[in-house]
């Protein structure tokens, strides 16, 4: 017999059929079976799926080190929406006192800056009287938008008393330089570094000749008035030098 071979052939036999496929049973005439039925499946790739994540002990270095970024991330992210919220009330104060200047006016004295602010402490006034209207009709049981009225009454006593102590920090519209970039702002909260800022106080927008009246003579100290006397009498006793 012929030892088989599929080359000969040109057959592509798989295991199962090419036994049944020839009728001669000795062993030269049986070909060996392809390389691609003898060889075993491939294992796949990667991890095995019933592997399961390491578990970390709860005191462990490891866990200590994860607590520790977890904090410093939440840190980060709270300093961030600080931030955040800090810029946007200061853009809103911008706004406001840039939709309330005058187009036609190209400077501004300190009067003119107080006047303003007084204006800009007063911008609750008509949502405070909605609600006392909604407050005062008959039949409604309880003070609606309390927290609303609490919150804006809170805030412009704060912002009141900083105006008459230490000054109320608004854009420096006295600088013709600095108003005219404040007047080309376009409510961009990133370029708000170049809106040059000033504090402005009560007393500033009271004329000179107001402020001369209302100054009280300081009285003179009393241990400088007994030190003077001391030193004349001082000047009495002593001899005169020859």
């Amino acid at each position: 017999c012929k030892p088989f071979s599929f080359q000969d052939h040109h057959l592509s036999l798989s295991e199962d059929n090419y036994l049944s496929h020839y009728n001669c049973n000795c062993a030269c005439c049986i070909p060996a079976p392809p390389a691609s039925c003898l060889s075993q499946p491939k294992a796949p790739k990667g991890k095995s799926s019933g592997q399961e994540k390491k578990v970390i002990h709860p005191y462990s270095r490891k866990a200590a080190q994860l607590n520790r970024e977890a904090h410093k991330q939440e840190k980060k992210e709270k300093l961030k929406n600080e931030k955040a919220l800090r810029l946007n009330i200061i853009g809103e104060k911008l706004q406001w006192f840039q939709s309330h200047l005058d187009p036609n006016k190209r400077e501004y004295s300190k009067k003119d800056a107080c006047e303003l602010i007084e204006s800009y402490l007063h911008r609750f006034n008509s949502e405070l009287e909605q609600i006392e209207l909604l407050n005062s009709i008959k039949g409604r049981q309880g003070r609606r938008h309390f927290s609303r009225e609490a919150v804006i009454k809170q805030t412009v006593e704060r912002e009141r008393k900083l105006y008459e102590g230490c000054g109320m920090e608004i854009p420096d519209i006295v600088n013709v330089k600095h108003l005219r970039t404040f007047r080309e702002w376009n409510g961009d909260l990133k370029k708000l570094p170049n809106i040059k800022m000033r504090k402005f106080c009560a007393n500033d927008g009271v004329s000179d000749e107001v402020k001369k009246k209302h100054v009280v003579p300081q009285e003179e100290d009393l241990g400088e008035i007994e030190s003077k006397e001391g030193s004349d009498d001082s000047d009495e006793d002593m001899p005169e030098v020859a």
